[in-house]
């Protein structure tokens, strides 16, 4: 947080002659949006091996969090913007994110969600700091669609990384660009010298109802001289169905079998959805090698009101990927439950 400080202040000294540049007209007050979003749910865990993990039935978090965003105008064409977000662990009753589960207390683990500082021009964005990955938004995203808990682990990239700088450009004739630079290669900060960099690359072509993408997600954090994972998305929307595929593939210098990372370990999702009335029916089989492997995701999501809703859904792993001990995160990982699967119902509240 030190260096976040230290960097945005850098930012405003800097950006401080195009701020005295700027007419009177342009210099209005910033904007400020306060959000947030409660996420909890009702589950019940069966591991296939109980000698492992016993099965239960617990509360658990859905990645709730609270947030502001802000911007400042500087002129027509050029807007500081900034985002801060916490997460919260509403079946811990902690502030943190409920699977990395590092919260104020620890020296390491993920404090925030988003802390990020940026520029925006008619050419583009600049962002610095802890935000969401331009992989992850362009490969993984079309995939990561449900509600509970469970949602998202089907890739082999991480969501957010801090120290990150990025640039995403605006869409022009349907092509958008965006690529980032990271100081470390997850949420987690490490003293080892092979977890001292990441870098991204996503290209999007959108026409109609259909975007396409593709991007390379270059990982320091496993010692190898090659670490990287190519990744291919394709998603197609009509009024009332989504329809949404992703693959992955590592280029490793990893041939050890059975690693997370392993030269050609592949990720293959479908996923689809349909509107019906004021439910939203999901689906997604998958296969995720050595994490998950074969995954079946299956959900209901259910609109009371605009800002509230409430799902019911059932995740089924073939390997370990998600499932957890009770109220557990990464730190409680065990490849050896050797799969399982859960059911949950949950509630969503957003203001």
């Amino acid at each position: 947080m030190a260096q976040l400080r230290l960097t945005a202040l850098g930012l405003t000294l800097g950006l401080s002659p195009c701020v005295l540049w700027t007419n009177a007209a342009a210099q209005s007050a910033p904007i400020f949006d306060f959000y947030g979003s409660l996420r909890t749910q009702v589950e019940s865990v069966n591991p296939d091996r109980e000698n492992r993990l016993d099965r239960y039935t617990s509360l658990r978090d859905a990645y709730s969090r609270i947030g502001i965003k802000s911007e400042y105008a500087l002129n027509s064409e050029l807007a500081l913007t900034g985002q801060l977000e916490i997460p919260i662990d509403s079946g811990n009753l902690r502030i943190r994110d409920p699977y990395d589960q590092g919260d104020f207390t620890r020296p390491h683990g993920q404090r925030l969600r988003i802390a990020q500082l940026g520029l925006r021009s008619n050419f583009g964005s600049f962002v610095y700091g802890q935000q969401w990955m331009p992989y992850y938004n362009a490969i993984a995203a079309p995939v990561d669609m449900f509600s509970s808990y469970y949602t998202g682990f089907a890739t082999y990239t991480v969501f957010r990384v801090a120290d990150t700088v990025s640039f995403s450009s605006p869409e022009f004739n349907g092509l958008a660009l965006a690529a980032a630079y990271a100081g470390g290669s997850g949420n987690r900060r490490s003293t080892s010298r092979i977890d001292d960099r990441r870098w991204q690359i996503a290209a999007s072509y959108a026409f109609g109802g259909t975007r396409i993408a593709a991007g390379v997600d270059d990982r320091g954090d496993a010692g190898y001289a090659r670490n990287r994972l190519y990744g291919f998305s394709a998603i197609h929307k009509t009024e009332k169905a989504y329809l949404a595929i992703k693959y992955e593939v590592f280029q490793t210098g990893n041939h050890q079998e059975g690693n997370f990372s392993t030269n050609g370990n592949r990720a293959i999702n479908i996923f689809g959805s349909y509107v019906l009335q004021k439910n939203t029916i999901k689906l997604m089989l998958a296969k995720v090698k050595n994490y998950g492997n074969t995954i079946i995701h299956f959900g209901i999501d259910h609109v009371l009101k605009d800002n509230l809703k409430v799902f019911a859904e059932y995740y089924r792993e073939s390997e370990t990927a998600a499932l957890t001990s009770r109220q557990g995160g990464l730190n409680d990982f065990n490849a050896s439950i050797s799969g399982g699967h859960a059911i949950a119902l949950g509630v969503r509240y957003d203001f």
